[in-house]
């Protein structure tokens, strides 16, 4: 049976990972303020569409949760990625001279496509604790890499101040931890196959994580060479 501190198991199972997105080049150029423009602003398309199904995570949640204090939790998740963490990109794209049509019409890369079909399909096909586990990357892996560049110091380019306090935020660390909290009461009475089939959700959520970044530092929509 898992213990009650399940999230910070599989957290503590997949640090080899984690500590490889950490030291990714992408993330330390957001942390000291020389990443290029080109890099980031593909990054902020990238991330805007993935946040439209991302968000279409929270509501599919809200509607599988079988609480309405649970529901209104996923809500707030929600509507901080609708009009918080959407608006963000909005703004930064619009000092960029890309409007918010032109984000609307971004399209999808590889990575994006498979890691939103990931979490898509786990919300269609599984119950609230493989959505927790789905999900948890994306949210607490930001506010992780958003608290430990903070603690580094902010960078002088402004854009990447707001990028870093808005994921180091007390507001998105609450809600975070209410998630972590949801899956460690989720996983407490599942079973050994349970618990492994949520560390599987886990992992591959993270791997996406590091692969997107990986994705944003090489600007690549799909593989080079591949038929149009």
């Amino acid at each position: 049976m898992p213990s009650k501190n399940f999230y910070q198991e599989m957290r503590k199972r997949s640090d080899q990972l984690w500590t490889a997105i950490f030291n990714h080049p992408f993330v330390l150029g957001i942390g000291d303020g020389t990443l290029s423009r080109d890099r980031f602003e593909f990054y902020l398309k990238q991330d805007y569409v993935y946040l439209i199904d991302f968000s279409r995570l929270f509501g599919l949640a809200s509607a599988k949760a079988p609480a309405y204090l649970e529901m209104g939790y996923f809500a707030s998740m929600l509507n901080a990625t609708l009009n918080m963490e959407m608006e963000l990109h909005r703004k930064t794209c619009a000092s960029f001279g890309i409007a918010g049509t032109e984000l609307e019409k971004t399209e999808k890369s590889m990575i994006t496509s498979a890691y939103t079909n990931l979490l898509l399909r786990t919300c269609y096909e599984g119950d609230l604790a493989d959505i927790l586990a789905v999900l948890l990357p994306c949210a607490a892996g930001y506010v992780e890499i958003g608290q430990r560049l903070k603690l580094q110091g902010l960078p002088e380019n402004t854009f990447y101040q707001d990028w870093i306090n808005t994921y180091s935020s007390v507001e998105f660390a609450d809600l975070t931890q209410w998630l972590i909290d949801k899956m460690n009461e989720y996983a407490t009475n599942a079973s050994k196959i349970k618990a492994e089939h949520l560390f599987d959700l886990y992992r591959s959520s993270s791997r996406f994580e590091y692969l997107f970044f990986e994705m944003s530092w090489r600007k690549e929509l799909w593989p080079a060479g591949l038929p149009v």
